[in-house]
């Protein structure tokens, strides 16, 4: 990727190839912009965030790319995180969000919380922040992450693995996209996650897609054979067992999806088989 950083005025047209292959630093009417920042990458990400770059770097981490914008003693920063692909730019954004955030329409989605502007789009995953408390500095921070978000390239669409999961007693704003190690195993990777509330009982729903069928049941005989337990069918290709790091485990698949329940009683299993069905139709 070219290591050019083009600055331009605030309406200017790039066409989708130019915003493919740099970084686009907008203009802030009244604010100096600093780029002395390095280009970091995987191996020198360290340097700038330390004891976080390893969960970016599990998320398929690409580039970095950073700039200041200052005004007088007000100072906004601008962070913009390229990933793999948008699965991996989602998974990052999702890891960092809190249901709690005040949710707004920029990119796929984004959040302000604190003085942070946080929002993912494409395979960008982008963060601005300020100190100031001052409305006008805030405002300009909105702006800034407005066009930020308009110049990168990418859709603002969801994950649409999302989709598949079931709306009731979905809680909102608490998917997740698991990379490594779900459920804490190392067999388990690449596992989108949406949380669920029904009635008094709360549980968690993991959803994956493998390559082939064959590699989706390997996946699962492997999950039930670490139990060390016989697991106990519940119908074609649904299984309930003991996880000794996780308690009760509904596991079933179809084709090359893979679904996980964790959360619910032995005696759920009805529970269970109504949004695997409903995720494996």
């Amino acid at each position: 990727m070219q290591n050019k950083i083009i600055v331009f005025l605030a309406g200017a047209l790039l066409s989708t190839t130019s915003v493919a292959q740099d970084i686009v630093f907008p203009q802030l009417s009244g604010y100096k912009i600093k780029t002395g920042y390095p280009v970091y990458e995987p191996g020198n990400l360290w340097d700038f965030i330390n004891g976080a770059a390893d969960n970016y770097l599990a998320y398929g981490f690409v580039d970095l790319h950073v700039a200041e914008y200052k005004k007088g003693k007000a100072v906004i920063k601008l962070e913009i995180y390229r990933h793999r692909d948008n699965t991996m730019a989602f998974g990052i954004y999702s890891s960092e969000r809190s249901p709690t955030f005040r949710f707004v329409d920029i990119g796929a989605q984004g959040y302000i919380a604190d003085g942070s502007i946080n929002f993912f789009k494409g395979d960008y995953y982008v963060k601005i922040r300020t100190y100031s408390k001052k409305e006008k500095v805030l405002s300009a921070e909105e702006m800034l992450a407005n066009r930020v978000a308009s110049a990168l390239p990418g859709g603002e669409a969801m994950p649409a693995m999302l989709n598949q999961f079931p709306s009731e007693g979905r809680k909102l704003n608490e998917e997740t996209y698991i990379n490594e190690s779900v459920l804490g195993h190392g067999f388990l990777n690449k596992a989108f996650k949406a949380v669920y509330q029904v009635g008094p009982d709360e549980f968690a729903i993991f959803h994956s897609e493998g390559s082939s069928p064959e590699e989706v049941r390997k996946t699962a005989e492997t999950y039930i054979a670490s139990t060390g337990i016989s697991a106990a069918e519940t119908g074609d290709s649904k299984f309930m067992i003991t996880d000794g790091y996780n308690g009760t485990i509904f596991l079933a698949w179809k084709d090359k999806r893979l679904v996980i329940i964790s959360g619910l009683a032995k005696d759920q299993a009805d529970l269970a088989d109504k949004y695997t069905a409903e995720i494996l139709k």
